[in-house]
Order: structure tokens, then C-alpha cells, then sequence
């Protein structure tokens, strides 16, 4: 169990830290804990959307009605280097995710006298922008893989609760396994497993799919109500939801300002998902996998290269803008780096949002970089999967990114898994010892 009340010291002491090592007047945002929101319905006082109108009724149906105002709070932190250096680190759960230095551009404009700030995220084609005045930065997240894509943005320093300052005793506690159903207001609900951990009114946890899970998760609940939210830079998830009176959950999940769903869960510590292993299969008349894609130096790879020749080889499915392929690529780089074998090879197949070959290059290689990846990464197409599933005409469909297929020495497919249960998961220790298993037996045939 997380005790909130020491994360939340041990920021305030940090920024005490940080407020005593220089002394003047910091350039840029101060230093300390700042509670950010994305505002995901607008800005109060903006009409409503029909969208938001039609949602408003099938929550009715359904019985429930959202509070949280389409406000999808996170907290980062400031760190100054100097007086006029600073970098920051956005939380989520036990999760930091580092913005550094060369990231962030700050200037006053000289048209009206206000003070700009850019912040562009590292690992993804996003960034937040505005003015910013003493202890206040409120402007615009851009998203620009998607047209016409920005959401307004407002943060505070020194404030670092979540979603509320509040201490309503809970109705009950959560922690455990929930079977949940999302898309209940749509025709093709699916199936996820609710994993959460609470302490007193502190709350962490992620959601599990048969196609990757929600990463960190971390909020409040509040007397009957349940509050949970994410946002690592390119993706932005809020979960809500009220505790019935039989105990079981209903609410709303939204992905940004374009997506929104209802779901509902029960407890159930035996709930269990279609298995990873039976999602992505070769079409009948096949037995093995065929492609040739250029590498981020557009020299084309192929698996009957003779560096592939007689190997054991794992084709990774994947997409730099996905945070589940972060978490596969951070694992296989991972184990790679500490199990060196010649006789095993790793192929990532990348699917981006850039049609363009060198901006898709380029945030293959920013991934390469930040994972330290020993192995080659090609660029396979669009991350469209209807498209995607046309560049490797031999599997079923292209279901999940991630997706992982294990190949035998002789070129014959052995395995094929779909998605990923990463490390904000219960799920990810058994994963690992599946992979070392399959990997062994390859090896050793």
C-alpha cells in the first residue's frame, strides 16, 4: 500500500530543497509541486457540444452522472538547476516521467509584455503551451499526429492533491480485482480487469485489456465516488465512478477530449481475460512470416537476411506513439542487454502516425535512444491496422500493438502474443517468466 501522506512530504520537501539552494528570483516556472488540469469539455463557460449532449442522456439511462466536469487533473513537479534552468517530472502514481531542460523554451512577448512557455514532451509529437504569470501557467496541450487536436490547460503551483483536498471517509475499499465491462453504451462493449490498491481515501491502480493495459493509474475516492486519472504526455485518460449500493461500480471513462464511454465492474478476484496467446494467428496455408521493410536509414531488412539465418527471432509489432510499446521495447531492450545470445535476434516492425518516412524515422530512432535499444527497427507503414494488417498479409489481423511473434530456428512461426500486461500490472511478472521460458525452449530445440 502507498501511504499519500508521505509522497506527498516528500515532494513539499523537495521543493523546499530546491526554493533554499539558490537564492533570487527563478526564471520560468517555480520550483515545487504544481497541480496541472487538461479541460477536457473546455473552458467553463464554453457551449456545449451535441456530443457532450447525447452523452449527458445515456448516462441518465444508465443511472449516473459525471461530477469531475471533464477536468483531468496530474501533478508534476519543477526542479531548477540554476536560476534560470529547470526541468520537470510529471507523476502519476509511482510512475515520473522527466521533461529535461532542452525540452522547455520560455521567452516574454513582446507584443503584449507576457511571459510564454513551451513545453514539448520528449517521447512523443506533443506539447503544451501558454503564458505563464508567478503561480499561474495556464495556455494549450497539441496533440499534432491528430488534425486540429489541442485541449485547453491550466496549472497551479503549490498545490499538490489530485483531484480533491477532500478526506470524505470511503464507503468501502476497493483494493483487489474488479471484472469490468467498457463500452456499455456502445455496440461492442469489451472486457478489461480492474486492478486497485487504496489507502484511506488514496487510490492507485490500472485497468487490464486483451490488448494492453492503462499503465498508472492514481486518484481519490470520496464517500461513494471513485476518481482516477493519467497523463504521460501524448496520453490523457479520466476514469469516474460511483459505488452502489450491492458494491459494485459505475462510471465514465474518457481518452482525451475524443473519447468517452461508460463502464461498469464487480469484484471478482478469479476474473480472467481470453488468453494473449489465441487473439493473432497465421491464416490457414501458412507457417511462417515474410516481409521487407526499410530500417531508419531506408535500407531495406528482410528475415531471410543472412544476419537472421538459423536464429531464434522475435518480431516485435509496435508503434512509438503507444505506451504499452514503450513498456514491451523498454522489457526486450532490457533483456537483451543482460542476456546477450548471437543465436537470438529481435526485429521491431514500427507503425507510425507519420505517413512521412523521416518523421517516422526520426521517432523511431527518439524511442532507439531512449530505451537503449540493441536491435534493428524498421519502418513497416501507418499505424491505421486495417492498413497494417495488409503489410503482413499472412496473420489474421493486426489486433494490438504491441504484438510479439516467436520464431523457431527453422523460420516457423511458434507463438504469437498479443498485447501487453506492463509493469503497472499484476500480470507482468508472469509475462516475464513465459517470455524466458519460450525463449529458452526455442533456443535450446
Amino acid at each position: 500500500m502507498k501511504n499519500t501522506a508521505l509522497v506527498f512530504l516528500a515532494i513539499m520537501m523537495s521543493a523546499t530543497f530546491n526554493s533554499c539552494v539558490f537564492e533570487g528570483r527563478f526564471e520560468g516556472l517555480a520550483p515545487g509541486p504544481w497541480r496541472a488540469s487538461l479541460l477536457l469539455d473546455g473552458r467553463k463557460g464554453e457551449q456545449a457540444s451535441s456530443k457532450k449532449s447525447k452523452y449527458s442522456l445515456e448516462i441518465q439511462k444508465f443511472k449516473f452522472e459525471e461530477v469531475s466536469e471533464g477536468e483531468l487533473p496530474f501533478i508534476f513537479e519543477v526542479t531548477h538547476t540554476s536560476m534560470d534552468s529547470f526541468f520537470i517530472e510529471i507523476i502519476n502514481g509511482e510512475e515520473r516521467i522527466k521533461v529535461p531542460t532542452e525540452h522547455i523554451s520560455y521567452y516574454r512577448d513582446r507584443t503584449n509584455g507576457h511571459n510564454k512557455l513551451r513545453i514539448d514532451f520528449p517521447h512523443y509529437d506533443a506539447y503544451i503551451q501558454g503564458r505563464f504569470e508567478e503561480n499561474v501557467f495556464e495556455g494549450e496541450y497539441v496533440l499534432t499526429t491528430k488534425d486540429d487536436y489541442s485541449i485547453p490547460f491550466v496549472a497551479k503551483q503549490g498545490q499538490n492533491y489530485r483531484f480533491s483536498q477532500l478526506r470524505k471517509p470511503p464507503k468501502m475499499d476497493v483494493s483487489g480485482e474488479w471484472e469490468v465491462t467498457f463500452g456499455l453504451d456502445t455496440d461492442e462493449p469489451y472486457k478489461a480487469i480492474g486492478e486497485f490498491e487504496q489507502d484511506g481515501n488514496y487510490l492507485t491502480g490500472t485497468f487490464l485489456t486483451e490488448t494492453g493495459d492503462y499503465r498508472y493509474l492514481e486518484g481519490t475516492i470520496q464517500a461513494d465516488k471513485l476518481y482516477l486519472s493519467t497523463f504521460d504526455g501524448s496520453h490523457a485518460f479520466l476514469f469516474e465512478a460511483k459505488i452502489l449500493e450491492d458494491s459494485s461500480l459505475i462510471g465514465s471513462f474518457r481518452s482525451g477530449s475524443h473519447y468517452r464511454t461508460l463502464w461498469e465492474a464487480k469484484r471478482n478476484s478469479n476474473v480472467e481475460l481470453a488468453s494473449e496467446y489465441e487473439l493473432t494467428y497465421l491464416k490457414e496455408g501458412y507457417d511462417e512470416l515474410a516481409f521487407s521493410f526499410p530500417n531508419t536509414e531506408n535500407k531495406p531488412v528482410s528475415l531471410k537476411d543472412e544476419a537472421y539465418d538459423g536464429k531464434v527471432k522475435i518480431v516485435q509489432i509496435l508503434g512509438t506513439w503507444c505506451p504499452n510499446c514503450g513498456d514491451e521495447t523498454m522489457f526486450l531492450s532490457d533483456y537483451l542487454n543482460k542476456n546477450k545470445n548471437e543465436n537470438l535476434a529481435v526485429i521491431g516492425l514500427a507503425y507510425e502516425r507519420h505517413s512521412e518516412f523521416d518523421k517516422a524515422a526520426a521517432a523511431v530512432n527518439r524511442m532507439k535512444k531512449r530505451f537503449d535499444v540493441p536491435y534493428e527497427m524498421l519502418i513497416a507503414g501507418t499505424s491505421s491496422k486495417i492498413e497494417a494488417a495488409k503489410t503482413l498479409p499472412m496473420l489474421n489481423a493486426i489486433i494490438s500493438y504491441p504484438t510479439m511473434i516467436f520464431i523457431g530456428k527453422k523460420g516457423k512461426v511458434r507463438k504469437i502474443h498479443t498485447g501487453f500486461a506492463g509493469p503497472a500490472t499484476s500480470k507482468y511478472d508472469d509475462f516475464k517468466k513465459e517470455f524466458e521460458e519460450t525463449v529458452e525452449l526455442l533456443l535450446n530445440e
